[in-house]
């Protein structure tokens, strides 16, 4: 397998927190308790990010790929929110559920007292506890809020054995299950790409990805890079159909792409009436994400069949952005 496509693989995003000493069984309050948490090998919680930005870049990204928020609000401080991290992490049913249907934001909270709780209340949030989990759509508006205490695993007595036993899997299921974001019909997604690409006059953009597929994130993060995002604007409406997630969306990739097997991501410009003018099967075969260089050549070839208002200063831009990319990629 040709290390740009995404056939089979299937790689969470989610990495695993270190292993937890054993702490009080107590939920953590929203005044943190004077005693240590234990503390990941990496830290969970960016305890200097913007926890606006944060977010924003998180609806963002929900938006572009129907999916929800998940914001924890937390803090590496706080022993219950690393271990919900681990069980969430750990559980084959869990991460699958995060990985396809939600983005995740971890807001460090509450310590020093009072950090980001306004934020927290301006989404509805009423914290009392940590972690406690907002979920959001994808413009941004709260639709579910969890005192996560429900969900730990109790004992014979009805209270929390602790934060070694952690938090219940299938009711942490149950609970992110029943706010998905609805399924979306892949032809009428393409429709909607289509009416705007003639109403605006440009061409569509259309790639095909699946939540497994780490190429095609790869390509959808750099698509939607600051510096590149306004660029593609200027021509193209973005259309992404997700071939696990969309009712249809396989079944609108075996219909378009004539090579079979060729992996994903896969893509193809189309005219404003869905007629298609230049699709990634190269002479290779399908480029997926362009890292090496002839697969940057045919980009460049793809993007250039598109363009009416993009410059050749635009388009040298793109294909620098790239080959800098897979410069550091190979440097790993």
């Amino acid at each position: 397998m040709r290390p740009t496509l995404c056939i089979v693989l299937a790689l969470s995003t989610w990495s695993t927190a270190g292993f937890l000493a054993q702490q009080p069984s107590t939920q953590t309050t929203a005044t943190p308790p004077a005693h240590q948490a234990p503390q990941a090998k990496k830290k969970l919680y960016d305890e200097s990010a913007d926890a606006r930005q944060q977010i924003a870049a998180a609806v963002a990204k929900a938006k572009a790929g129907n999916q929800r928020v998940l914001v924890q609000w937390g803090g590496n401080w706080c022993p219950w929110c690393i271990r919900l991290h681990e069980v969430m992490s750990s559980d084959k049913h869990l991460r699958k559920e995060i990985q396809y249907e939600y983005v995740v934001v971890h807001v460090d909270a509450g310590r020093p007292r009072g950090k980001n709780m306004d934020l927290a209340a301006s989404l509805g949030a009423e914290i009392n506890g940590f972690p406690f989990l907002t979920i959001l759509d994808a413009d941004g508006k709260p639709v579910a809020q969890a005192e996560t205490e429900q969900f730990e695993v109790k004992g014979p007595d009805g209270k929390p054995k602790g934060v070694e036993a952690g938090h219940d899997r299938e009711s942490l299921l149950k609970f992110l299950k029943d706010h998905e974001t609805p399924r979306q019909d892949a032809r009428a997604v393409l429709d909607g790409g289509l009416a705007r690409a003639k109403a605006d006059g440009k061409s569509v953009f259309l790639h095909f990805g699946a939540p497994w597929c780490v190429w095609c994130h790869r390509l959808e993060d750099w698509m939607a890079g600051p510096e590149i995002a306004p660029v593609l604007a200027k021509d193209l409406i973005l259309v992404k159909i997700d071939t696990d997630r969309m009712t249809g969306g396989q079944a609108l990739l075996d219909s378009m792409n004539r090579v079979k097997n060729g992996g994903i991501p896969w893509s193809v410009v189309l005219d404003a009436e869905g007629r298609p003018v230049i699709d990634s099967n190269g002479e290779k075969g399908n480029i997926g994400y362009p890292a090496a260089a002839e697969e940057i050549a045919h980009f460049e070839v793809m993007i250039n069949k598109a363009r009416r208002n993009m410059t050749p200063q635009d388009v040298e831009m793109l294909k620098a952005s790239l080959t800098d990319a897979a410069a550091k990629l190979n440097s790993r």
